[in-house]
């Protein structure tokens, strides 16, 4: 394991976002790649004190104010409705040492799972200051929970909703997964329909991918799992952008569905390059052009703060090409879409070859003025047409003659 040292951080500017990654399951699902470690019991008290050593460590090396100011805070994991009511008052109170906020002005959102949000636990959550609540449902079709490992059936999904809205909830987001393959026979529409029913405010909607070293992954490598087709994985897709419009959601990223007003606060956050914390295990941070990722497994990052050593495994600079391309990249999977006030964008754009005529003409990308934004059939070729895109802005920052500089890889 490569450790980064701690050090030439003086001077990143301060976070306006926090993400605070709580790394236990009680299960791995099948299509899980992320940084989790399965236990019965998890160690929160072991836990919050690696976090804590976690902020003291950027705060000395950054050399941060007392109690930075924070617009949103993010609680993901893992699941962290395992650690209960307890784990997140401690965890209110760790964090109350270090930042501070206005409330009702910060978005504190968390993620749960239905089999272990109880009505005590949101109770004790609102009361820490958790005010938006993330739920993993994935579908309401109990065979389709089954295939992908899911702990808990459509019945647990609506009871642990309704206990969320009785204890106090307001803003409500729900995970759903499309893609799945033909052979679960899982009603995508009527997953939908059952999500419009229950009046949530936010839906993100996230196909299925097959990440090698998951259990899915090992299927389809072997041959007994076949992933859907091109075909119906993009009906399904728009079938969701067109019965969320109809029900009154706006399409505001390429997998997230907002009431007026409802957005994720801390999505946008990543989105339009502000800077942000990660601390926990494999969390990541952006500060000031520089991206920080963390120690991953969970028993190493534990020793490492247990012992003082540094949290952090890695870092990059972000330069000026690398900037630019990413901005493309995040700016282009929002509805704002892409501002042409980089000269280089611009310039390009003005020559009019930058954008293909034939993708405008397939109505998968709109320029209008000194703005380019996606579609959602665009969307469904998202990763083709930025990778294109790039590839022709970093052909006219190669030319010498081009304002711009030299694109990095």
């Amino acid at each position: 394991m490569i450790v980064m040292e701690n050090r030439s951080l003086n001077g990143l500017p301060e976070p306006r976002s926090l993400y605070v990654h709580f790394p236990f399951c009680a299960h791995r699902c099948h299509y899980c790649d992320f940084s989790v470690s399965r236990v019965s019991d998890p160690p929160v008290a072991e836990w919050l004190a690696a976090v804590e050593a976690d902020l003291r460590q950027w705060f000395k090396a950054a050399r941060w104010r007392p109690r930075v100011g924070l617009e949103t805070v993010f609680v993901g994991g893992g699941t962290p409705s395992l650690m209960g009511g307890r784990g997140m008052e401690g965890l209110a109170a760790l964090l109350a040492r270090w930042f501070e906020w206005e409330v009702p002005g910060v978005e504190w959102t968390a993620e749960s799972n239905p089999n272990s949000l109880t009505r005590e636990v949101c109770e004790r959550w609102l009361a820490s200051g958790v005010n938006r609540l993330s739920v993993g449902v994935q579908s309401f079709d109990d065979g389709a929970l089954s295939w992908l490992g899911r702990l808990h059936n459509a019945e647990q999904a609506r009871e642990a909703l309704g206990q969320a809205r009785a204890a106090g909830f307001e803003n409500l987001n729900l995970d759903l997964i499309f893609g799945l393959p033909r052979e679960v026979e899982r009603n995508w529409r009527a997953d939908l329909r059952s999500a419009i029913r229950l009046g949530t405010e936010h839906i993100s909607a996230y196909g299925l991918t097959a990440e090698g070293g998951t259990a899915l992954g090992r299927r389809v490598e072997l041959g007994r799992v076949r992933m859907t087709d091109d075909d119906s994985y993009a009906e399904e897709y728009l079938s969701a952008v067109d019965l969320l419009a109809e029900a009154g959601y706006s399409h505001y990223e390429v997998s997230n569905f907002a009431r007026p007003g409802r957005e994720s606060r801390h999505n946008w956050h990543y989105w339009d390059g502000s800077p942000y914390l990660g601390v926990g295990p494999s969390a990541h941070s952006l500060l000031g052009g520089w991206r920080f990722w963390n120690v991953s497994r969970w028993d190493a990052y534990r020793r490492a703060a247990s012992g003082g050593d540094p949290l952090r495994q890695g870092r990059e600079r972000l330069e000026a090409g690398q900037e630019r391309l990413e901005r493309l990249w995040l700016a282009l999977r929002t509805r704002q879409g892409l501002a042409l006030d980089d000269r280089a964008w611009a310039e390009r754009a003005a020559s009019g070859d930058w954008i293909p005529r034939e993708w405008l003409e397939s109505g998968w990308l709109v320029q209008t003025g000194h703005r380019v934004t996606m579609t959602a059939n665009g969307w469904l070729r998202l990763e083709g047409l930025v990778t294109t895109l790039a590839a022709r802005l970093e052909e006219d920052c190669l030319r010498p003659d081009t304002v711009g500089g030299r694109a990095s890889r």
